[in-house]
This record gives structure tokens, sequence and C-alpha cells, in this order.
């Protein structure tokens, strides 16, 4: 159950990152309303990896957890915010999700 809670935590980060993202595109009031989604995300995120590393070793839980805010933000830089998406940054993303499922299957 905690590995469920630490993917929707990584997932948060993502989010977290996104609305980063969006600020830069924002003008006026609309800037607030993506920094509130910015604290609003981290408040989650790091609530939900709190909860994991219950049970979960914290190396282990911070390593996956910022893998997956990683591929999530280099997935989204790609397709929202038209980012390159170059040979040798998707291989090295793929190298990142590869190890991310190493150290799932490698904890107690």
């Amino acid at each position: 159950m905690n590995w469920i809670v630490l993917i929707i935590a990584g997932l948060f980060e993502v989010a977290f990152t996104f609305c980063l993202g969006k600020v830069k595109e924002s003008t006026g009031n609309e800037v607030y309303l993506w920094y509130a989604g910015f604290i609003m995300a981290l408040i989650i995120s790091m609530g939900l990896l709190m909860k994991a590393i219950e049970s979960l070793p914290i190396a282990t839980a911070y390593a996956v957890w910022t893998g997956i805010g990683a591929v999530g933000t280099v997935l989204l830089g790609i397709l929202v915010f038209n980012e390159p998406a170059t040979f040798w940054r998707l291989f090295f993303i793929s190298t990142l999700i590869g190890s991310i499922i190493g150290l799932k299957m490698m904890s107690h």
C-alpha cells in the first residue's frame, strides 16, 4: 500500500513542477493561482512521502519519489511545454525509469 502512496506522492511532485511551468506562462492574478496550486501540490506530495517512509526505507523512497518527479517533469516538458525530445534525452529518461523499477524490485 505504501508503494501506491509513494507513487501518488511522486505524481504530486510532477504537479507542483507543472504549476511552476505555468507560472512562467501566466500574467496578472493567474500567477497567484498557479503559485497556490504549487503550494498545495507540494504539501500533499511531502505529506504522502512522509506517510510512505513509515514502512519503506527512506533512501529508496526518496530516490523513487524524485525519479517519478524527474521522469514526469521531463515528459510534461516535452508534451506540454514543447521542450525537445532528443534521442539522448529519451535514452537517459529510460535509464532512470529502469533504475526506479530496479529500486522497487530490490527493496524489502
